[in-house]
């Protein structure tokens, strides 16, 4: 992972742990279902932020350098890695 990927990725993360919490509090203070409804929805868009740019660091360094390392093995573990996360995340 890149360096500079990783701390925005954990800022993003602490930031998202932060959104969890509010909507706990939320719940706890019985806060109209709606208003906490649309701060679930942002907290998932946060996730998916932080996915994507996951995905990103992934394809551009550990699935390039299986490519260009040239080990069969290595692409052919690289990609059905990828695939299996693809088939989970479409269930």
């Amino acid at each position: 992972m890149d360096r500079k990927n990783k701390t925005g990725l954990q800022n993003r993360l602490k930031r998202i742990e932060g959104q969890v919490r509010g909507v706990a509090r939320m719940v706890e203070e019985d806060r109209y279902c709606i208003d906490v409804l649309t701060q679930i929805q942002a907290v998932r868009a946060a996730l998916v932020r932080v996915e994507t740019e996951m995905l990103k660091d992934h394809l551009g360094h550990c699935i390039e350098a299986a490519i260009t390392g040239g080990d069969a093995d290595d692409q052919r573990q690289k990609a059905s890695e990828l695939i299996q996360l693809l088939e989970r995340s479409a269930r």
